[in-house]
């Protein structure tokens, strides 16, 4: 078989592949946001309240800082998608984001007195609770994001799905925050941080078996 042959085979299975847009997937993950959060409401399992607000100054820190790490690891995920685009200062960036929105939470808490006084802080049967519905609310961007992966190139997979998997579980608890009715930062750290490991241990296991990649 001739080289000009051979080529000539391969090509036959190629087909036509739409020019990705990076707003558009932007748009896309907005969207998917948005439906899950209202479909939240509407079924009565999300409520935030000013009484809330006022009681739980928590609040305002969970939504920003997760609305942050969301909307950064997620922008930074669909640029991989792209084989010119390098993930490796993108995920210095979130990891930094991370950091200080950690540092903050902890700011805003006090130390526990002993070991009893961390265990009940922590109130780890209230906490798996908490962890289990992260970990579920954050299906929905995770398979938005494998869905238009599955479209890009990424050229540096191990960082686009860490990326992928850090937007999806930030997003998950980002939805939670709306009607989760716990104050204490050492008890949001530890549970939301479980929480969000889920979706970050599946898309680095797991996803390279699902994508395109």
């Amino acid at each position: 078989m001739s080289f000009e042959t051979l080529i000539d085979r391969l090509a036959d299975d190629l087909a036509p592949v739409r020019p990705r847009r990076l707003w558009a997937d932007v748009g896309i993950m907005l969207l998917i946001a948005a439906i899950e959060v209202a479909l939240l409401f509407a079924i009565g399992f999300a409520n935030l309240d000013m009484h809330r607000i006022e009681t739980q100054p928590t609040v305002g820190w969970r939504l920003v800082s997760l609305g942050l790490i969301s909307v950064a690891a997620g922008y930074a995920a669909i640029r991989s998608f792209d084989p010119t685009y390098s993930a490796k200062r993108a995920v210095r960036w979130v990891a930094a984001i991370i950091a200080i929105c950690v540092a903050s939470g902890l700011f805003l808490g006090s130390l526990p007195e002993g070991v009893s006084g961390l265990l009940r802080r922590i109130a780890w049967t209230d906490g798996i609770g908490c962890a289990s519905h992260i970990a579920l609310l954050s299906t929905p961007p995770l398979v938005g994001l494998i869905l238009l992966g599955r479209r890009g190139a990424p050229t540096d997979m191990r960082r686009t799905r860490l990326l992928v998997g850090l937007a999806a579980a930030a997003w998950g608890a980002f939805a939670f925050v709306f009607s989760c009715p716990f104050n204490d930062p050492l008890f949001i750290i530890t549970w939301y941080g479980l929480g969000c490991a889920a979706p970050v241990l599946l898309t680095r296991f797991v996803l390279p078996r699902l994508a395109r990649w």
